[in-house]
């Protein structure tokens, strides 16, 4: 009995063996796997290429002006120090059209990564999008106003606009919070600097009532221009008592007319400026104060950016990008959609500190 039972569960055994191998009746599935389960084209990870395979170009409102000359140096450090082909290109002049004509020559070029610092954000805003179309990383920088859908990133040295609201603080301290004052601004399309004089006369309304507004001008970025329209300024408004400048090259021409004028002890001069540029302005006091940043840490900073993004690096909140004053990130919308990165890099420079920053 107990060797018939054992032959039985043998049998029975090899039975089931066979089952489980041979074919089997096709069934219907259930539910064909959900298309949302593939990853979406736009979110699969980039193809890897060896870093001397990429370019990246860097395009400025001029390669004339010393901001980019000190600009491009940090576009070169880039590629050296990540192996990568970058370089710089601009008009020999601000010129929004001749940025538009060199971002469509290397969108044709097929360069991987396009760092844009728009002489006016809007007029640029076309060619960054066929950038992006054709698959190019592209950040801007000086374009918070950018719209949604014109860049990958815009890249901020500081929050413009508490910036700006810095810049009339230490203007009002200078003038003892009284007294007529005018804005300059380097393009009434260039987004960072209507930002700063914005959140400056904002600010100047809240705070000091007995300050008042005379006019916001528009040098074009030009050292001439900012001459002429200050000399205009002090013959229409002998009154006024501030300059609240936004460009680096229209604050030579200001210094220049007031130091020219005798007046330099009577009027307050705050802005953007390089001490290589303007250092015997700020030492006799035409020029009060500097506040700015780095470009050539912004340039760096810009195309690391971009490099993290072309290598499938997710870009968050608080990461640190390995560049001076971007060590913590913020990451905000834009007021017309694009998205910002914000750094805290930015350093005050008069008379007494000027040499720690002879770039």
């Amino acid at each position: 009995m107990k060797k018939l039972s054992l032959s039985v569960l043998v049998l029975m055994v090899g039975i089931a063996l066979l089952a489980a191998c041979a074919p089997q009746a096709a069934e219907a599935p259930a539910e064909a796997p959900a298309a949302a389960e593939a990853p979406a084209a736009e979110e699969a990870a980039p193809a890897e290429m060896p870093a001397e395979d990429l370019v990246f170009a860097s395009v400025v409102k001029s390669i004339g002006d010393t901001w980019f000359v000190r600009f491009e140096q940090g576009v070169k450090k880039f590629g050296e120090d990540y192996g990568v082909t970058a370089y710089m290109e601009g008009p020999s002049q601000p010129d929004s059209a001749a940025q538009v004509a060199l971002i469509d020559d290397l969108i044709a070029q097929g360069v991987n990564a396009l760092v844009n610092v728009p002489y006016g954000v809007p007029e640029n805003e076309t060619a960054q999008k066929k950038a992006l179309d054709e698959g190019i990383v592209v950040i801007g920088h000086e374009a918070e106003s950018a719209a949604k859908g014109t860049l990958t990133y815009d890249l901020e040295a500081f929050d413009n606009c508490s910036y700006g609201e810095e810049l009339m603080r230490e203007l009002a301290t200078r003038m003892g919070e009284e007294g007529q004052y005018v804005q300059f601004v380097g393009s009434l399309t260039n987004a960072t600097h209507n930002i700063w004089t914005e959140c400056a006369r904002e600010y100047q309304l809240a705070n000091y009532p007995n300050m008042e507004l005379v006019g916001k001008y528009e040098s074009k970025e030009s050292a001439e221009n900012g001459y002429n329209i200050m000399k205009d300024i002090l013959r229409t408004n002998p009154e006024v008592k501030g300059v609240e400048s936004s460009d680096s090259v229209e604050i030579q021409g200001i210094a220049r007319a007031i130091e020219e004028g005798g007046l330099v002890d009577e009027i307050t001069v705050i802005g953007i400026c390089i001490v290589s540029d303007v250092g015997d302005y700020i030492a006799s006091g035409a020029i009060d104060l500097s506040m700015l940043w780095d470009p050539a840490d912004a340039a760096y900073a810009a195309n690391v950016l971009a490099y993290k993004i072309l290598k499938g690096e997710a870009i968050t909140d608080g990461m640190d990008l390995g560049v001076p004053g971007w060590e913590k990130i913020t990451i905000v919308e834009g007021p017309n959609g694009a998205p910002v990165i914000f750094g805290q890099a930015f350093a005050k420079i008069d008379a007494e500190n000027m040499d720690q920053f002879d770039f």
